[in-house]
């Protein structure tokens, strides 16, 4: 195993103080229990958007801390989910007196840790609500998850939830949007490499140097099938067709296309797989009106991408493109 870090124990809280060294300007970092927040929180009268999840999928979660985006978010061990304490405290640091959102992906042990949190959040008299996203068209079912998993749409559902809390929504207008979102977004992903955690030093699984495996989770959970390599075009066209053919997208739908890197995919070839995908859609009917490139939802070094289609709707568009201050996502601000 080669890697950047001092000891696999105590990798999260010294990224977490590289992270606060880098951007002291957007957020603020505690240590014990571990959580991330705008350095401007809390803010009275906003809803704060609150979530988070196992550390080696940066910039989700904390990444997306900042103005237009989450108020706070809970890194737990690496693919491991964080605590409630951790969510309580994070909590009692942001909550603004409007109410708090919970934005969950669908791991049992988030699902359950949150669920937990928000009992003894609502305990204290903080009107908490709870929303899940399971966006991943992969599979129904898998051994870290009841149901779909929450994967790529994670960072639609954060952005477009952060900018309607920022503007003012309330509590019950924030909670519905957020519903709305996760009914109209679909991902599904492939992986060409395992990735390795830290603290179990051999990836995750094995893959022979000329098999994929599409449907891949972002902790390196098996998917839908594993397959001979292909070419780019193979590769996209399964993803793609994976999805449109899941919500399903029609012709004439307008859409928000994310072509993620899962960490190990070099811009050059997520570019490349990116023009092939809007090819695709444009065929079908599909007309694609915002575009997000990149590594946002990572899964350590894994060699892999996802793609990930939004339905759009003037609203939706305009909080896309409403301003965010992030240390992953800037724009407007």
């Amino acid at each position: 195993m080669k890697k950047i870090i001092n000891d696999p124990s105590t990798v999260v809280v010294e990224a977490m103080r590289g992270l606060a060294a880098a951007h002291g300007d957007l957020l603020r970092v505690h240590e014990d229990p571990a959580y991330v927040a705008r350095v401007d929180a809390p803010r009275r009268g906003k809803v704060a958007v609150v979530s988070g999840g196992g550390s080696g999928h940066e910039p989700l979660h904390g990444g997306f801390v900042g103005l237009g985006m989450l108020d706070a978010a809970c890194p737990g061990a690496v693919f491991t989910s964080p605590t409630p304490d951790q969510v309580q405290a994070a909590v009692a640091a942001v909550h603004g007196g409007a109410g708090v959102l919970l934005l969950v992906k669908n791991y049992t042990g988030d699902v359950l840790n949150f669920e937990t949190a928000a009992e003894l959040i609502g305990a204290e008299g903080i009107d908490v609500r709870t929303v899940v996203i399971d966006d991943d068209v992969a599979v129904k079912d898998s051994t870290y998850t009841a149901g779909r998993r929450g994967v790529g749409g994670t960072v639609l559902l954060e952005k477009i939830v952060g900018a309607a809390a920022e503007r003012g929504d309330d509590l019950a207008a924030c909670e519905a949007l957020a519903r709305r979102v996760v009914a109209g977004v679909r991902s599904l992903g492939v992986a060409l490499t395992a990735c390795t955690v830290p603290h179990l030093g051999e990836p995750t699984f094995t893959l022979a140097e000329d098999e994929m495996e599409i449907g891949i989770g972002i902790h390196g959970e098996p998917g839908r099938a594993r397959a001979p390599l292909e070419p780019a075009d193979g590769i996209v066209r399964r993803l793609v067709a994976g999805v449109v053919e899941d919500l399903p997208f029609a012709e004439g739908d307008r859409v928000l296309l994310f072509t993620n890197s899962m960490g190990g995919t070099p811009l050059v070839e997520l570019y490349l797989a990116h023009g092939i995908a809007e090819r695709l859609l444009a065929e079908r009917g599909v007309r694609v009106e915002r575009r997000l490139v990149g590594p946002y939802v990572t899964s350590l070094e894994m060699q892999g991408m996802s793609v990930t289609l939004l339905r759009l709707d003037d609203e939706l568009t305009e909080l896309w493109d409403a301003p965010v201050r992030t240390p992953a996502l800037r724009w407007g601000a």
